[in-house]
């Protein structure tokens, strides 16, 4: 048996051909993401015309989110400088192709807060102006681009507008960790801030308002109070009852489609080992069994037009590239749009495949395994990759690091380590205070486990991740550097009193779930630096790869440079990467394929896999 042909790294890591399609809010065309002169651009059409063409001209770091503006006449995007992610607004005209920077103001974040299809002549957005640490709302006039304060923010953090567009929800972060749903009652815009929902820390992670009922009288929210796993709810404003939407005993609520005039959930979805969706009537149930049988893959809702006839919809494939649809609701049809990657669609894909095993302490932990195609499942060389956050989790789907680790002949497992989400808050709140601790006992119990299965050759096993993935990579490397034959850290704390430290300051605001969750460099920094990889460089027999973009905002470039100049003193071999053009990770396609060149020598190197020369 042998393994299947190299897959270029600029087919897994380059542009896509064409993502994010959204249909316009009229229904009559189409926009997406696709590369112009070798940069992502917004693209539009005229639904059935053959008219495609680029309506945006960025040169440098590319655009990966945009809108439909409510007009008709506008799409909007948000773009920061070299990665430092102080997002600017834009918007092109597409009659006339001008360009206007909406916010043009340096060291500013700029958020869409709300927006609302029958609403064409503004929208709201957030600006850390007035107060770095707290986002003001202002009510955006799309005709002229005039700015106009609507809201100086009180202390809140998650506002949500109304389907009127008043600011009337937002959530108020506790000393303790834990957070408060505060809101207004309808009436006049500088109505006063009420106590709506107080939750404790161990419900703060799971907990957060997701929109209004179209009479603006109950809230929609996700919490995880008096249960487990969080539920979708509605809460009524004057009386404070709940009622349950949705909700499954393991998973949190990962997704709801909401019926955008009814404001009335229709469909809502939980993050299993797949995302499953569930329909919440019957209509619903109609429309979920027409776009089911469209695509075997995890459907994913992108956008709706004004009236919701038409939906345009993805379906995530872990062995293959995505594929996008735009479905007639009325007649319960799908029309084939394009793949993400086309020229991977005759590339020899891995599945992904589910697993779990038991911790050391008795909680059960689940991940995927990502096995090279074509080879005996025995003593492979083996890469742990760790996944970001870590208030996050790995899905099933594609992934593009967990195919190229295959394809060069690497096992890739993928944990949901404790403090992971989406499996309700016991499991999330069993990683509090666990850095360097228990948090990483399960990716070494992940290890033990596909070595006693027979899996993964002891003596080549690597570790390597981006964010709290390369922090888990700088642990690999200093507290178990007996595990990990390599590691790979991508911009990874290495100190965590100055990580916590230097968060951005719009971050600062939420600090208190920072210090319940992981410590407080004011009380506490001997314990931060106990479990900081920086405090046990001289353990360190593994080699390493660095990576880091010089402009990040939430892992400053000095976390990387405390832990490299260490290095050079002791006389540690090494390696570092230093992108001057990047923040946290890599969004131009030359600075992504540089550095997975050198990982994929770095790791064949030492693990023994393929490289594409």
């Amino acid at each position: 048996m042998t393994l299947a042909d190299i897959i270029p790294r600029a087919s897994l890591f380059g542009n896509p051909e064409r993502i994010s399609p959204q249909v316009s809010p009229d229904g009559t065309r189409l926009a997406w993401i696709a590369p112009r002169d070798g940069v992502l651009n917004v693209w539009a059409a005229t639904i059935g015309a053959d008219d495609a063409r680029p309506v945006t001209d960025d040169t440098d770091r590319g655009i990966r989110t945009f809108f439909w503006a409510p007009d008709d006449a506008r799409l909007g995007y948000l773009q920061d400088r070299g990665g430092d992610e102080n997002w600017r607004l834009y918007d092109v005209n597409l009659a006339t192709g001008q360009v206007r920077d909406l916010t043009p103001y340096d060291g500013v974040q700029a958020q869409v807060i709300g927006r609302d299809l029958d609403i064409p002549d503004r929208m709201l957005i957030g600006l850390n102006r007035d107060n770095e640490q707290l986002h003001d709302v202002y009510e955006l006039h799309l005709a002229t681009g005039e700015l106009t304060k609507v809201l100086e923010n009180p202390g809140l953090v998650g506002l949500v507008a109304d389907a009127s567009l008043h600011v009337r929800a937002g959530i108020a972060p506790r000393p303790d960790g834990g957070r408060t749903i505060m809101v207004r009652d309808l009436g006049e815009p500088d109505a006063p801030w009420r106590r709506l929902l107080e939750v404790d820390q161990e419900d703060s992670l799971a907990t957060g308002p997701a929109g209004f009922s179209a009479d603006g009288t109950r809230l929609l929210l996700t919490t995880s109070v008096g249960v487990n796993a969080a539920r979708l709810v509605w809460m009524d404003l004057a009386t404070g009852e709940m009622a349950v939407v949705a909700q499954d005993p393991e998973y949190d609520v990962a997704e709801a489609l909401v019926e955008r005039r009814s404001r009335v959930p229709r469909l809502v979805a939980f993050q299993r080992e797949r995302l499953q969706w569930q329909p919440l009537d019957p209509g619903a149930a109609d429309d979920l069994a027409a776009l089911q049988a469209l695509d075997q893959g995890d459907l994913r809702p992108l956008s709706r037009d004004r009236e919701e006839g038409t939906w345009v919809v993805a379906y995530d494939h872990a062995d293959g590239p995505a594929r996008f649809y735009s479905f007639d609701r009325g007649t319960g049809r799908g029309t084939f749009l394009f793949a993400d990657r086309p020229a991977l669609a005759d590339a020899v894909l891995a599945p992904m495949e589910p697993f779990s095993f038991t911790s050391r302490d008795g909680l059960r932990i689940h991940g995927y395994l990502t096995f090279p195609a074509g080879v005996s499942r025995q003593s492979m060389p083996t890469v742990l990759d760790v996944h970001g956050g870590p208030w996050t989790r790995d899905t099933w789907g594609f992934d593009p690091e967990a195919q190229w680790l295959a394809n060069r002949g690497y096992l890739c497992v993928q944990v949901n380590f404790r403090g992971s989400t989406g499996y309700g808050k016991a499991f999330a709140n069993a990683g509090n205070r666990e850095w360097g601790a228990r948090m990483h006992d399960d990716l070494v119990d992940a290890v033990d486990w596909v070595i006693s299965q027979g899996y993964a050759d002891p003596a080549r096993v690597g570790i390597y991740g981006g964010s709290y993935g390369g922090y888990a990579a700088l642990i690999g490397a200093t507290f178990t550097p007996d595990l990990f034959r390599c590691a790979v850290d991508i911009v990874g704390p290495s100190n965590l009193s100055t990580l916590i430290r230097t968060v951005p300051a719009y971050w600062k605001p939420v600090i208190a779930e920072f210090h319940t969750r992981v410590g407080d460099p004011d009380t506490e920094p001997d314990f931060l630096w106990s479990r900081s990889p920086l405090s046990r460089v001289e353990a360190i027999r593994t080699p390493l790869l660095i990576a880091q973009g010089a402009n990040d905002p939430r892992v400053k470039q000095a976390e990387s440079e405390q832990i490299v100049t260490a290095l050079r003193e002791k006389g540690i071999p090494h390696e570092y990467l230093l992108f001057p053009d990047e923040g946290h990770g890599f969004a131009k396609p030359e600075n992504r394929l540089r550095f997975y060149a050198a990982a994929e020598r770095f790791l064949a190197s030492h693990l023994g896999g393929r490289f594409e020369p």
